[in-house]
């Protein structure tokens, strides 16, 4: 099903390929929670954490290889190649936004 991009998400990616840090976290609620691979930061300061240690910080950029919608909504799965100077492959980042912003995302 094709879908229209959802505005917070296509600011996620651009901004990480731009390397806007203050554009990345403002794609994201005052209250959102990242996940890593187990690994948990909130709110603006740590998606800013994550962002220095994990994205823009290490270089990283996206390409957005699929978007679709979840059944629930609000709800978006998101398959995105990540190259650059940390992780390098294809995953799914699930995403939920409230608000038109990133309220919950999940990679791994």
């Amino acid at each position: 099903m094709t879908i229209d991009m959802p505005a917070a998400i296509q600011q996620f990616v651009d901004a990480t390929n731009a390397a806007d840090s203050d554009s990345f976290v403002a794609a994201f609620t005052d209250d959102a929670t990242l996940y890593d691979w187990g690994r948990s930061f909130r709110g603006h300061q740590g998606v800013r954490a994550w962002d220095s240690t994990d994205n823009i910080g290490v270089q990283a950029h996206f390409e957005l290889l699929r978007i679709a919608a979840d059944a629930r909504p609000d709800h978006y799965i998101a398959t995105i190649r990540v190259s650059g100077n940390g992780y390098n492959g294809t995953g799914d980042m699930r995403f939920r936004l409230r608000d038109g912003l990133i309220a919950d995302l999940r990679i791994g």
